[in-house]
């Protein structure tokens, strides 16, 4: 809410007077802000909903179902986390272009739907705290494996499911080096992508900047507080139980 030649001042003006309301209205002037929000919240919800669904699915299949293989393949993909993000870059990019998802939004969040080895195997634990009587009367009474996972322990977990896609909404939202590296179309970034225009070789719009930093900050906040009673359990739980 400062003017440009306000933010550099010292000693520095902490509260500004007058505001400077027309940051706001000059950000949705300067660069198409509502596409960019609009590109960054769908991305973001499928990417959430498509990792929270596998993990959990994989979760349940890794803590109740027997099978041969099952630890080899839980501790597999365990050791993925020691795998830093950036050896992949390169192959992911490969593969994105093989399938020719280049300057598509499909590269943001369809890698999501094959979970994560963070999100399993925090579920997983969870789901060992859940009594397996529940789990085996269901089976007895005629439920599918899939009608006692959807029915018994999706409910249970709510306090786990809403902490896990609390830390992938965060941090998809505010994920910069994926939309840079597979977007090319302007009409396509995200708005993590979107407030880097404001960032010139020689100056910087700081105050348009800072507006739109304030105005991408919303979302995250809005969420947090709506599911903050889950959060906090979530989080209790997996001190205890985990």
């Amino acid at each position: 809410m400062k003017q440009s030649t306000e933010i550099f001042v010292l000693p520095p003006k902490w509260i500004p007077n007058p505001p400077v309301w027309e940051n706001y209205v000059e950000l949705f002037r300067v660069i198409p802000f509502l596409r960019f929000f609009w590109n960054s919240t769908y991305v973001t919800i499928l990417a959430t909903a498509g990792q929270v669904m596998s993990c959990a699915l994989a979760a349940y299949a890794l803590s109740r179902r027997k099978f041969f293989g099952r630890d080899v393949i839980f501790y597999t993909l365990l050791a993925t986390m020691m795998v830093p993000g950036q050896v992949t870059i390169i192959p992911r990019f490969l593969i994105m272009r093989a399938l020719g998802w280049l300057n598509t939004h499909l590269p943001l969040y369809v890698p999501f739907f094959f979970g994560g080895p963070f999100g399993t195997f925090m579920l997983r634990q969870f789901f060992f705290s859940i009594p397996r009587e529940l789990d085996d009367a269901a089976l007895i009474d005629g439920c599918s494996q899939f009608r006692a996972f959807w029915s018994i322990y999706v409910p249970l977990s709510k306090a786990a499911l809403t902490t896990l896609s609390l830390f992938i909404f965060m941090d998809v939202w505010n994920d910069l080096l994926s939309p840079i590296i597979y977007l090319s179309s302007p009409d396509k970034m995200t708005l993590t992508v979107g407030l880097t225009y404001f960032k010139g070789q020689y100056s910087t719009d700081w105050h348009l900047l800072m507006a739109g930093a304030v105005v991408s900050i919303v979302p995250t906040i809005l969420v947090y507080l709506f599911a903050q009673k889950h959060f906090v359990q979530g989080i209790m739980v997996g001190s205890v139980k985990g």
